[in-house]
């Protein structure tokens, strides 16, 4: 069926699946690294629309998303962006296939710090 894809974006896209099937109704927290940046975002699949997002992308980061430090500033602008949409203790973490150390788990305990419950 999913012949095309690699072992790894099957296993990846399995994960995914088992993770929306253990948390119906809740927000996924998606994140996206590459080697100079990182951008998470809050997906809603139920309605099928982004909630809210943050990406070292934007103007306030200028290149600072390549590393730790600059994880853990986008954690803290994406953990401000989600209280104020209101999805503070809705949500789960979807680290995308990605390992949990680095700069993936230091924007997770930014996120955490910043009063978003995972």
């Amino acid at each position: 069926m999913l012949k095309h894809l690699s072992a790894t974006e099957r296993r990846k896209l399995a994960n995914r699946g088992a993770l929306k099937r253990k948390n119906p109704g809740k927000i996924r927290l998606s994140v996206f690294r590459s080697g100079r940046h990182i951008e998470i975002q809050a997906i809603d699949d139920v309605r099928g629309h982004t909630v809210c997002a943050a990406s070292s992308k934007e103007k306030d980061f200028k290149g600072q998303g390549w590393n730790v430090a600059g994880a853990e500033q986008v954690g803290k602008t994406f953990a401000a962006r989600a209280v104020k949409a209101g999805i503070a203790d809705n949500c789960y973490f979807d680290r995308g296939g990605y390992r949990y150390h680095g700069r993936i788990k230091a924007l997770c305990e930014a996120i955490r710090a910043g009063g978003i419950r995972i």
